[in-house]
């Protein structure tokens, strides 16, 4: 019998708006790969390399999900991710939350930030 291979891994996150969404990602670091009828593909990293981080964005929205969803990023620097969206200044912009970097028990390092429609993204990074 063949090995079974995956490849990766989407979610399909919702929007309440899905243009501003799509912006808003765009302006936390993702690509826009393709929209097409109310979906939306977004990664970041080299384009075509299977394995990157990305996700479907939909232009659906229910409130219940969309506040129970979270999504978890592992980067090599958060720091760095935070100076960034700081620097963009993403929380005045779209009037979302975002958290502090700090050190989890959990041997992370990471801040929190809400998305347009409230779906909780912890980007993160691996401490020692």
């Amino acid at each position: 019998m063949p090995e079974l291979v995956a490849l990766e891994l989407k979610a399909h996150l919702p929007s309440r708006d899905f243009e501003v969404s799509k912006q808003f990602y765009q302006d936390i670091g993702f690509t826009l790969c393709w929209s097409n009828g109310g979906l939306a593909y977004l990664h970041h990293g080299p384009h075509g390399k299977p394995g990157k981080p990305g996700f479907l964005l939909h232009d659906h929205y229910v409130r219940e999900f969309a506040e129970n969803l979270q999504m978890h990023l592992l980067v090599e620097d958060v720091d760095a991710w935070w100076g960034q969206i700081q620097a963009r200044q993403i929380s005045q912009k779209y009037g979302v939350a975002i958290g502090s970097p700090e050190d989890r028990d959990w041997k992370m390092r990471d801040f929190t930030l809400f998305d347009p429609c409230g779906v909780l993204w912890r980007i993160a990074q691996e401490i020692a």
